[in-house]
């Protein structure tokens, strides 16, 4: 039997929606933390079957959310096409930049599946884990979101760089951006083959681009990848997150990908976005990561609000981004609580 997180994105709605939190798995969790110290590194932990499984497990195991989501990185699938990838501990993750012909061609046509292997091998030892009614969740980068850490070799304030390159080679960029269409269609494939209920897309850098280049570099390479994934697992579940984009922005990537849920970010307006998509599709979010750290009738008064705005519509309650390392554990209980008290 389906869980709730299932049956919202199939089309179910509930009184009491279900619940997860982006990057649920991570560093606010002592667990989480003296796992990690096991593992070495970032990267090691990832591409360590056992311990990504237990480390998905561990939010499961003390808030029982409706979905656990795989313990991974966007930059799984870079890395996999033979960029070099490693983390700067208290930077974040690094890569070798793509920003020219010749660093483009040592990219890899198809991914590597040793370094994939792991991922998948995680996600089932997930999914025999789990309750069965607690949903499994695969995932990956947006193009766009990737291509930005791939062009500069890490994160930036603006993105500036991958949008410069886009502006000044468009025709190189297009070429990154069908590389990593086809990698992440591939990608998201094999996490459903290996247990995934649902995946998501995160294009979390979607709201710097203009409206030309938010349809050419973030709906049409996303459009094409759910096309991919479909025309192979034709009842997939797909959820897509494109943080920061306006509500014409959300429109164009719900229609022309047909996810089964789009995730929205806390700035968005909820009352705008009830009024113009209503339940057309399962919406995931909002609540603003602070508030969840600000706790107290601050973070219930957040979260009746969310309730509230989205109370007729199939909605996932969910963060408007992920959790950040301060929240406090007591915090992330009190808003579990008051979502499931109805």
């Amino acid at each position: 039997m389906n869980g709730k997180f299932l049956r919202v994105l199939d089309g179910e709605k509930f009184d009491v929606p279900p619940l997860w939190m982006m990057r649920q798995a991570g560093r606010y969790l002592p667990e989480y933390r003296e796992t990690r110290a096991k593992a070495g590194g970032f990267v090691d932990l990832c591409l360590n079957p056992d311990l990504a499984c237990e480390v998905t497990l561990q939010p499961i195991r003390r808030f029982g959310f409706d979905a656990a989501i795989i313990f991974s990185d966007i930059l799984i699938v870079p890395y996999a096409l033979g960029a070099r990838l490693w983390f700067e501990e208290g930077e974040g993750p690094r890569l070798a930049p793509v920003t020219d012909a010749a660093s483009f061609q040592k990219l890899a046509e198809q991914l590597d599946q040793k370094i994939t292997a792991r991922v998948y091998e995680a996600l089932s030892k997930t999914k025999e884990a789990l309750p069965k009614e607690t949903g499994l969740i695969g995932f990956c980068g947006a193009p766009w979101t990737v291509a930005t850490y791939l062009v500069a070799g890490r994160g930036t304030e603006d993105q500036a760089p991958a949008r410069l390159l886009a502006m000044q080679e468009p025709e190189l960029f297009q070429k990154i951006i069908d590389r990593l269409v086809d990698a992440s269609a591939e990608h998201l494939i094999g996490q459903i083959k290996a247990g995934a209920d649902a995946v998501q897309v995160f294009d979390t850098w979607s709201g710097v681009l203009d409206p030309a280049s938010f349809e050419r570099w973030c709906v049409k390479p996303v459009a094409k990848i759910v096309g991919k994934v479909r025309a192979v697992i034709p009842d997939a579940r797909i959820i897509v997150f494109p943080k920061g984009a306006p509500l014409n922005g959300i429109e164009a990537v719900a229609k022309q990908s047909s996810a089964n849920a789009i995730g929205i970010d806390w700035i968005a307006s909820r009352k705008e976005y009830v009024v113009k998509f209503g339940d057309t599709f399962a919406t995931q979010g909002n609540l603003d990561p602070l508030a969840l750290i600000a706790g107290g009738k601050a973070l219930d008064q957040a979260v009746d609000n969310v309730l509230e705005d989205f109370k007729a519509t199939r909605h996932i309650f969910n963060l408007g981004h992920g959790i950040r390392k301060e929240t406090p554990i007591e915090n992330v209980e009190r808003m579990i609580a008051r979502v499931r008290k109805g």
